[in-house]
């Protein structure tokens, strides 16, 4: 069939895209901000991409509108479309129906790490000879797409299917379909890696969240798995409201049941009920990674690899891009990207750095608060919290209804804001000295200020 999608350039429709294409079907796409990586990646998949939503693509005809949750009522695309009576289905919707049907469905949830943990798990069941489908929010480096269907074979399909592992967001699914993207997915394996407030321009508090997360716990078969951070009470609210699967806690304490580390989060052993069962050594830094890895591991067990395997998987794993990516070095002064946009995500972000660099090199930390949640104000008293470990902040302030100079104002002269990039990146390549990190952190493309602070400082 031919499917026209509405918001193609999101990571999850990006995925979406890449999915239909390779199973055979037409897919053309539209979006009001072309940007990469996605549109990089769809170009090279010999999809047709659009610049705005205007009325005269309904003259493409397509079989089917797949509808990205970008896409609102006005949107004059999406008016013609209902006007003329044409048939239209969300991205999760059309995914469910056409993809994970009869697969063995792995979900990763939680506020932070999804890209991150996806990917994880998905390079384990690479590793282990699975080849998994999969659909990340993002590129994993191991792979080079966002997005591919996997071992399909009908001679070779275990009892439940063969494994295809989504990122599953919390996020609503569309305009007309406000519950979360991942209610869709009907996992056999679901990985609930966190829960905080976020989201807030959808969600009215933490409870209405962890709702969500029921809706999730309520579709998972009985001989299916839980994977629950045992250190979030948010999580724990959530399994009493009922509970019908096997659950496996990551990140206890002692040698109680579940999964736990031992060391330092770049080398550290893997303690299942107490008893070694693999040590991980890599890259990879923070302890929010140790635990991502947890979760990965306990996940990949549920499909029969065994936990000394994931670890060995680990050790050859490469992170995502835009997870502290260097995306290059001038004159000593290292720029690194990130994907970190909610205060509890930045503060773990620079951590990370941090552990890295050591005391002695300074972080001068980057960042737009470009999410609809951080838009809105509703965290900005947490940023100096988020900020502690960056010797200098530096804020892009463009299109905020709230003043930022007031939210940072404790950081006093630690603190720069601007509401014009080109003028940030004068400001932030003024300040820069030899053996300095600068961090930028953003969930959108920001602007090309990486490209721009490297030219700059050249």
């Amino acid at each position: 069939m031919h499917i026209h999608i509405l918001g193609i350039c999101g990571t999850f429709m990006g995925g979406v895209a890449a999915l239909a294409r390779e199973a055979g079907h037409r897919v053309t796409g539209c979006d009001a901000g072309v940007y990469p990586p996605m549109s990089d990646q769809l170009r090279a998949l010999g999809i047709e991409l659009i610049e705005g939503y205007t009325v005269d693509q309904l003259k493409l005809e397509p079989d089917l509108f797949v509808i990205g949750n970008v896409v609102s009522r006005g949107n004059p695309l999406m008016e013609a479309i209902l006007d003329a009576g044409l048939p239209y289905t969300s991205g999760p919707q059309w995914l469910s129906e056409n993809v994970l049907q009869g697969r063995h469905v792995l979900a990763v949830a939680g506020t932070h790490g999804k890209t991150t943990t996806t990917s994880m798990l998905t390079w384990i069941l690479e590793f282990a000879g699975k080849q998994p489908g999969f659909l990340v929010g993002g590129v994993p480096q191991n792979f080079g797409v966002s997005a591919r269907l996997g071992d399909t074979t009908a001679e070779t399909r275990p009892a439940t299917g063969h494994p295809f592992v989504i990122e599953a967001d919390e996020y609503d699914t569309a305009f007309f379909d406000k519950r979360s993207k991942f209610v869709h997915y009907r996992p056999r394996t679901a990985v609930l890696n966190n829960l905080e407030f976020d989201h807030a321009d959808i969600f009215a508090d933490l409870a209405a969240i962890e709702t969500q997360f029921h809706h999730l716990v309520r579709t998972v078969p009985q001989s299916g798995r839980l994977v629950v951070n045992a250190r979030e009470e948010a999580l724990e609210r959530v399994l009493t409201r009922g509970c019908w699967s096997d659950v496996a806690r990551f990140g206890v304490r002692g040698d109680v049941p579940g999964f736990r580390a031992r060391g330092e989060p770049h080398a550290f052993d893997v303690l299942k009920a107490g008893v070694l069962v693999g040590r991980v050594e890599w890259a990879l830094l923070g302890e929010h990674n140790q635990m991502n890895a947890l979760a990965a591991i306990a996940a990949a067990e549920h499909v029969g690899v065994t936990p000394q395997q994931a670890c060995e998987a680990l050790g050859q794993f490469a992170n995502v891009k835009r997870r502290l990516e260097l995306r290059g070095e001038v004159k000593g002064v290292a720029v690194y990207d990130d994907f970190a946009h909610h205060p509890t995500a930045i503060r773990t972000t620079v951590d990370g750095l941090r552990r890295k660099v050591g005391p002695d090199s300074r972080i001068l930390a980057v960042f737009e608060p470009r999410s609809n949640t951080m838009k809105l104000g509703t965290m900005k008293a947490l940023l100096p919290w988020s900020l502690e470990e960056a010797d200098l902040a530096f804020c892009h302030s463009g299109g905020l209804g709230w003043d930022a100079n007031e939210a940072l104002a404790e950081m006093g002269e630690r603190a720069i804001v601007s509401d014009n990039i080109d003028t940030l990146v004068s400001k932030v390549v003024k300040a820069a000295k030899p053996g300095d990190q600068i961090l930028c952190m953003s969930n959108g493309g920001f602007g090309g200020i990486h490209d721009k602070l490297l030219k700059a400082l050249a």
